[in-house]
């Protein structure tokens, strides 16, 4: 299936809804989602939302989260294409640093060049996130990629 047709561009607020309706189907928290959806990427396809991928940005260093696709556009290049627009938007922004927390895609991240670290060695202006305050689970695995 070819993603030719799917338009990344920056989310607005009236995003929101959709976007949110996919966290929740993928069991992805919505702790921290700003009303705004500010630093985050929205896929749509004839103007519905069928992707999004966010950063939580605290100075230089910057949290990725909320990487998602519609089931029925998993396994076709979505994915990458966000991971890759939200990472250009972080060199963009001159962030140094990328962390996520995933507890199923620690396998697919690392093509990325993100790599495994302790949660003791998180960036601390990180710190502050839902995300890392608990809306992830303590079993999520951290990982970070420099820039």
């Amino acid at each position: 299936m070819s993603t030719d047709d799917i338009t990344l561009r920056p989310a607005a607020a009236s995003d929101r809804p959709a976007v949110a309706e996919l966290l929740r189907a993928a069991e992805l928290p919505l702790d921290g989602v700003p009303a705004g959806l500010e630093h985050f990427i929205v896929a749509t396809r004839g103007g519905e939302v069928v992707g999004a991928i966010g950063l939580e940005v605290y100075g230089d260093a910057a949290l990725l989260r909320s990487a998602v696709v519609h089931p029925n556009l998993r396994g076709v290049g979505l994915g990458e294409r966000l991971v890759d627009a939200v990472l250009g938007e972080a060199r963009a922004q001159r962030i140094q640093d990328v962390t996520l927390l995933t507890t199923t895609a620690m396998d697919w991240f690392p093509r990325f060049g993100f790599t495994r670290i302790n949660r003791a060695d998180v960036n601390p202006a990180l710190l502050v996130s839902e995300e890392l305050r608990g809306a992830c689970p303590a079993t999520a695995v951290v990982m970070r990629r420099a820039l």
